[in-house]
């Protein structure tokens, strides 16, 4: 059991700390809309702090999982910033999906006081976060990994050191265009198969046992099938890490044709209204939903 603190209790990180609490750690949150951090502290009877130097103070272990760089930077920089309430020989992980870059800065802000700064995006969405079974991918340095890794294990089902400071952000991008592609593929599919007079429930319980299945037509394809998508990972975060995929991309050179395409589409999404729908709703585009 440790003292630890959690920042930003949005989506994601709320029933994340929530199995912080469950699994015995003396746990303070922090968030941005006040009320949301209220509302964790009733539901699991933690501690609220004003700030995330506040929450921080005295914390073995600081989690965050914010928006994007913007956001890591004020909550982890500046007199208020949880950095200024750490000690050195603690750890900050982020589980924010942010650029390497960044990760690599607040790596190398955290060293110069002593701190251990791991980039660990997660994936496996809301579902994955209230379940416990999250993937973490983690960047950083070996010896603080092996630290948290048995705290991890509190809401990540694999949790897997991957490399220096921002490998773990870099991974969190292959598994994005992984996404993107396989998305956009099922939503071209199942617009197939409902073209051709498919009975789409049955094509779905058969072709989910051969080499299409993904987790996203586990998840996905039948919601998709039925035009729901207010649930979910939204098109305005995709669309985010989607962009910080391209630029990493063109600083790396590597060529991205599909995802730079389905970004596009995403973005279409936006412009349709849409912004807040799941991912899912790619097939959209292709149907009258």
């Amino acid at each position: 059991m440790s003292k630890v603190a959690f920042l930003g209790v949005g989506t994601m990180g709320f029933p994340m700390a929530g199995h912080l609490a469950r699994a015995g750690h003396e746990i303070t949150v922090y968030n941005r809309t006040a009320a949301r951090a209220e509302a964790w502290c009733v539901g699991q009877g933690g501690q609220g702090a004003a700030t995330p130097a506040a929450a921080a103070r005295d914390a073995e272990v600081v989690f965050s999982c914010v928006g994007n760089d913007a956001d890591l930077r004020a909550v982890t920089l500046g007199d208020d910033g949880a950095f200024a309430g750490m000690s050195a020989g603690t750890v900050y992980v982020d589980h924010s999906t942010t650029s390497a870059e960044i990760a690599r800065e607040l790596a190398g802000v955290a060293a110069a006081r002593g701190i251990s700064f791991l980039d660990a995006p997660i994936s496996g969405g809301q579902r994955g976060a209230e379940e416990g079974i999250l993937t973490i991918m983690v960047g950083g340095d070996a010896t603080a990994f092996q630290r948290v890794a048995p705290v991890l294990a509190a809401y990540g089902r694999s949790v897997k050191h991957l490399g220096p400071s921002g490998a773990g952000q870099l991974t969190k991008m292959v598994n994005q265009i992984c996404c993107a592609g396989v998305i956009q593929g099922l939503a071209e599919a199942l617009n197939f198969g409902l073209c051709a007079g498919l009975d789409m429930a049955a094509v779905i319980e058969v072709i989910s046992k051969g080499a299409a299945q993904s987790w996203q037509m586990d998840n996905r394809a039948a919601t998709m099938v039925e035009g729901r998508f207010d649930f979910g990972f939204a098109v305005d975060w995709m669309r985010k890490d989607l962009g910080i995929v391209l630029d990493e991309a063109h600083r790396n050179g590597a060529t991205l044709p599909v995802t730079a395409l389905v970004d596009q589409f995403y973005g279409t999404l936006q412009q349709r209204g849409r912004a807040r729908a799941d991912t899912s709703s790619l097939i959209a585009l292709l149907r009258d939903y």
